[in-house]
């Protein structure tokens, strides 16, 4: 592992889920599509993913006793490794946990995350932990340096609050992909929902009006910053057709990787 360039972790969890459950399964359902012989793993800029010493995949996160400090515990291991770490969620409120030991190794990141909804609310129905509220935890706990959010189409009064309170810049949906000219480590989270569910009907929350796959790809290639984690999230395969969002999935899954190996 210590020699590989990206490693993967699998975090099987949704016990943060506010409507449905089935993201556990998500992360099984991304290796699957991106193992599959329907495609290869060449990633659009020639990098060949297969080659040895490139992704080593570290499994799954075993999520017993508490399984928030579990994912923090594991990401943190594997950081202290020297690993640029690709994580397979999962629901989003795995994200937190996740930049906690981040904090630990790089202080604060920059984060850009792609989601159709803020996910800041101070609580959702009582619960402080809910997929819903992951980055006003990040932002209490002082682990956010500059915050980008790209795709969002359901902002509440409230999280417009809870935004303006942590200084979050809220990209306009229907703005053209700009370069993100940011210094320092960057971390990226994807949100599946980010996308329409014309392209990704495996997910829990249908928000209509989401970018396009070749859109986020597009944004992806405007972050010139070193890379340092990335996550993908909140892909429920029991609402898949013909894995299709997971086919999304691995699509990401390998170009996030590209972006980590090309901004080093």
């Amino acid at each position: 592992m210590s020699q590989s360039k990206i490693v993967i972790q699998g975090i099987p969890y949704d016990l943060s889920s506010s409507f449905l459950t089935g993201c556990s399964q998500g992360p099984a359902a991304i290796r699957a599509a991106f193992h599959s012989d329907a495609g290869n793993y060449f990633t659009e800029d020639g990098i060949d993913l297969g080659n040895p010493g490139i992704i080593h995949d570290a499994g799954d996160i075993s999520l017993t006793g508490n399984p928030i400090s579990q994912i923090e515990k594991q990401t943190g291991c594997l950081l202290a490794g020297g690993a640029r770490l690709l994580s397979l969620g999962g629901d989003h409120f795995v994200t937190y946990p996740i930049l906690k030991a981040f904090a630990v190794k790089y202080g604060k990141v920059h984060l850009v995350q792609f989601d159709a909804h803020p996910d800041l609310y101070d609580e959702l129905d009582g619960n402080r932990h809910s997929h819903a509220c992951p980055f006003a935890r990040s932002h209490e706990a002082g682990l956010i340096d500059r915050h980008l959010q790209i795709g969002i189409r359901t902002m509440t009064s409230h999280q417009q609050e809870q935004a303006d309170r942590f200084g979050v810049e809220v990209m306009p949906i229907n703005q053209q992909p700009l370069s993100i000219d940011w210094e320092g480590p960057v971390y990226v989270t994807l949100d599946l929902d980010v996308l329409d569910p014309a392209f990704a009907p495996g997910i829990s929350h249908y928000e209509p009006g989401g970018l396009s796959v070749r859109r986020v790809l597009d944004w992806l290639r405007m972050i010139p910053a070193p890379v340092v984690g990335a996550d993908v999230v909140e892909l429920n395969p029991t609402r898949d057709l013909n894995a299709m969002t997971a086919t999304v999935a691995a699509k990401f899954l390998k170009e996030l990787a590209a972006l980590m190996l090309r901004n080093t």
